[in-house]
């Protein structure tokens, strides 16, 4: 009875979290977003520069980085931010237009750690009241209920295993019929 009502907790802890990634996901794909236009509008102004001193950037940032160890690490962080956009531009564009599911399917465009960290911090849970969150919670709720279910069979059986290993010569007792 108590295992019953523990792996329903589970199951009903893993509904409740997992039902919250189709939110979350819309609002990371949000920020994500709003901080690839960010970034795109620094670059351009970088460009501007490269293009304003009549150089392809390559050759703006490696002639930059050879005025000296101020210049050096200047050029350093603008190819940094160039490589940034790169990889923030690139799962942008694979998570647009994707649906809940879809993006569950590419969770690891999901990946730029600042952008997830912030998009955490200003999260608030919700009821799911859409098919996609109803679904999600369905699933997670089967996994919770599956997963304490499955390591409260494996610990009954190992139990069972070395009590017999420990206690060679003990038997369980059986409730007499009579």
């Amino acid at each position: 009875m108590i295992t019953r009502a523990v792996t329903l907790a589970a199951g009903l802890t893993g509904a409740a979290g997992l039902s919250q990634f189709p939110e979350f996901s819309q609002q990371y794909m949000q920020r994500l977003g709003g901080a690839v236009d960010e970034l795109s509008r620094q670059v351009d102004r970088y460009g501007a520069d490269a293009e304003a001193a009549g150089l392809p950037m390559a050759t703006y940032l490696q002639r930059l980085g050879a005025e000296g160890p101020l210049a050096q690490t200047q050029a350093a962080n603008m190819a940094s931010d160039i490589a940034r956009l790169g990889e923030m531009s690139a799962a942008l564009t694979a998570l647009q237009g994707a649906g809940p599911f879809m993006r569950a399917k590419l969770a690891t465009h999901i990946g730029d750690r600042a952008v997830a960290e912030r998009t955490m911090e200003s999260f608030k849970p919700a009821l799911p009241l859409t098919f996609e969150g109803i679904t999600f919670a369905g699933v997670g709720f089967f996994a919770g209920w599956l997963a304490l279910g499955i390591a409260l069979w494996f610990l009954k059986t190992s139990w069972r295993t070395a009590r017999a290993v420990l206690f060679p010569g003990r038997r369980r007792r059986t409730a007499r019929q009579g």
